[in-house]
C-alpha cells in the first residue's frame, strides 16, 4: 500500500500543496480528482521525488519513501506515467522498453510480458519513438513503466487527447492491471471513466485533499462528482 500523509510541497516559494493524504491500495484504483490547478499533477510529482516536500510523510509497504533521491523512488516499485509522456524522443521503441527494464533489473520475460498486453509495439520495435502516433506513445510510456514490475502505477491523464479506440485499450490494460493486484492512482477527468474505473476517490481542492468516496458513494450520489469538480 503507498501511504501519504499530509504533504506540502511547492515550486521555490510557492507552495502550491498544503495538506494532502492518500492511499493507493493493491487491486483498487484510486482516482485522484479536482478542478484545473487543483495539485493533482503536483501531487503525482510529490509522491515520485521530483517535487520536494518541505514536511510530510510518503510510505510503500511501510518503507519511508519520502527521504529518498528521486531516481531511487522507482527501485521501490512506483511506476509512473507523466502527462504528455515524456518520451526521449530519439530512442526506438525497443530501447525505450529496454531503459524500462533496467531500473529494477528485470529481463527477457518482463518484457514479453509488456510486449503481449501493447502487441503494436511489438511491430514497431525499430520505429523510433517520436515517430509513434499520440496512442502508440501513451502505449509506450505506460510499458516502460510497468517494465519496472511495480507494485503502485501512477498515471496522469492517460487518455488525454487519444482517439477512442486508444481509449478503451489503456482502461483495459488499466482494469487488469488492477485485477492482478496492482495498487493504480490515476488523474483522469473524463466522468464516464472515473465511474467506470474508481474504486475510490480523492477529491483535492487548492491543494488540500478535501474528501474521499468509495465507488458505492460515487454512484449513489451523482451530484457529489459536480459539486466537487463543477461539472
Amino acid at each position: 500500500m503507498l501511504e501519504a500523509t499530509s504533504l506540502r510541497a511547492g515550486y521555490g516559494p510557492v507552495e502550491v500543496l498544503h495538506d494532502v493524504s492518500l492511499t493507493a491500495r493493491a487491486g483498487e484504483i484510486t482516482c485522484l480528482l479536482g478542478r484545473n490547478g487543483a495539485g493533482k499533477t503536483s501531487t503525482l510529482k510529490a509522491l515520485m521525488g521530483l517535487l520536494p516536500l518541505t514536511s510530510g510523510t510518503v510510505t510503500l509497504d511501510g518503507e519511508a519513501l519520502h527521504d529518498l533521491p528521486a531516481h531511487e523512488i522507482p527501485k521501490r516499485g512506483i511506476g509512473y506515467v507523466p502527462q504528455g509522456r515524456r518520451l526521449f524522443k530519439e530512442l526506438t521503441v525497443a530501447e525505450t522498453i529496454e531503459v524500462g527494464l533496467m531500473t529494477r533489473g528485470e529481463g527477457r520475460a518482463t518484457r514479453e510480458w509488456v510486449l503481449d498486453l501493447f502487441p503494436r509495439l511489438r511491430e514497431r520495435l525499430n520505429q523510433q519513438a517520436g515517430t509513434l502516433s499520440g496512442g502508440e506513445q501513451q502505449m509506450l510510456a505506460t510499458a516502460r513503466a510497468l517494465c519496472l514490475r511495480p507494485k503502485v502505477l501512477l498515471l496522469d491523464e492517460p487518455t488525454e487527447g487519444l482517439q477512442p479506440s486508444m481509449i478503451e485499450l489503456i482502461r483495459d490494460v488499466t482494469v487488469k492491471m488492477r485485477d492482478e493486484g496492482y495498487a493504480i492512482l490515476l488523474v483522469e477527468q473524463r466522468m464516464d471513466a472515473i465511474l467506470a474505473l474508481a474504486d475510490r476517490a480523492v477529491f483535492l481542492e487548492t491543494g488540500r485533499s478535501v474528501e474521499t468516496a468509495d465507488a458505492a458513494r460515487l454512484h449513489a450520489d451523482p451530484d457529489l462528482l459536480h459539486h466537487r469538480l463543477g461539472v
